[in-house]
């Protein structure tokens, strides 16, 4: 990001697709059509700064995630991750617009047209020709969402005007996660536990996503990661074949772990038989990108569930209490169902 030398009165940010884009010197009227963002700002205690979100927020964020700013479920909705509605979203008078990365270049030019600046969000650090892809191909994933993170969080905040705050959330997750890095690092890859993203309908995330990435932080081995590029749907008898020792489901998706149990054809998979089907909390965002407590607090609960004993002295409920205090600027509540 580079400070215009031009008037005060307007800056230049560089977006995560490699954009120019002029801001005005503050911002306080944004338009959030991707959840990521959303979430993010939310952590940089910039929510009355949103003025309109995308419609399929409650589906991608959860309907729990309200509680963290009440007003965004009163907040007009003028349009979605892959379109928008231009008369509805220039009512809104926004400064600006965040959009994901992989919306439609015709849709950014639509918003642009309408006069309004655009800020594309990834977190992620893409290679050239590759930013505007749902699955990139990257040459080193751990090094494609580190950087590409904390490169996030800060154009985020940098829009927003929150340096400070984004700063903060940077150092505080990536401390985190090398403490728990720091007592795993001398599992051996061939004795990590065999692990399975269970999605809807069979799918799950393969190589070039963070949950892999969060995974193999965790010590697990992702059983798709040799297989499956990206977010794929995968075959039953896959499954079988994988036969992983933990399957892991996301909080959106608590249906899923159901299904898992009382499907006769999944009673001969490892984890299935050793009841070792859990439903991962709010905070282990696995969402094929990654946020900041899925890293900070989401990695800790999943390498508990797999290592017990190396993390005996650790109160996972604790540790999220203090980071929802932290960013979220409330207790932590765990779901009764979570396993």
């Amino acid at each position: 990001m580079t400070a215009s030398a031009g008037a005060a009165a307007a800056r230049t940010l560089t977006d995560q697709l490699g954009r120019s884009v002029t801001l005005p010197d503050r911002v306080d009227r944004v338009v959030v059509l991707q959840h990521q963002t959303l979430n993010l700002l939310v952590q940089l205690d910039a929510a009355d700064d949103v003025v309109g979100v995308l419609s399929s927020w409650k589906k991608q964020l959860g309907p729990d995630f309200a509680r963290f700013a009440p007003r965004l479920a009163t907040l007009p909705m003028p349009g979605d991750l892959n379109q928008v509605n231009i008369e509805s979203l220039l009512a809104l008078h926004p400064q600006v617009v965040f959009v994901a990365n992989y919306a439609p270049p015709e849709m950014i030019r639509q918003i642009e047209s309408a006069g309004i600046p655009v800020i594309a969000v990834s977190l992620r650090q893409d290679q050239p020709g590759e930013q505007g892809k749902l699955n990139p191909a990257m040459a080193d994933e751990e090094e494609a969402y580190n950087q590409g993170l904390r490169q996030g969080i800060r154009l985020i905040a940098e829009v927003v005007n929150r340096r400070d705050q984004g700063e903060a959330l940077i150092n505080y997750t990536f401390s985190a996660r090398a403490r728990t890095d720091d007592r795993l690092k001398d599992i051996p890859a061939d004795k990590r536990i065999r692990v399975y993203m269970a999605n809807p309908e069979l799918t799950t995330y393969g190589a070039g996503k963070y949950t892999g990435l969060m995974m193999r932080h965790a010590g697990a081995l992702n059983v798709a990661a040799a297989s499956v590029s990206g977010f794929k749907q995968v075959s039953m008898e896959q499954v079988l074949a994988w036969d992983p020792q933990v399957i892991f489901v996301q909080d959106r998706y608590p249906e899923v772990v159901q299904q898992i149990n009382g499907d006769p054809a999944w009673q001969s998979v490892d984890a299935v038989k050793h009841h070792r089907v859990y439903l991962m909390p709010e905070y282990a965002k696995a969402w094929g990108y990654p946020m900041p407590e899925a890293l900070a607090v989401g990695e800790l609960w999943m390498a508990k569930k797999l290592y017990p004993q190396r993390f005996a002295d650790v109160d996972i409920d604790k540790q999220a209490d203090a980071y929802y205090r932290h960013f979220y600027r409330m207790a932590w509540r765990p779901r009764p169902d979570a396993g």
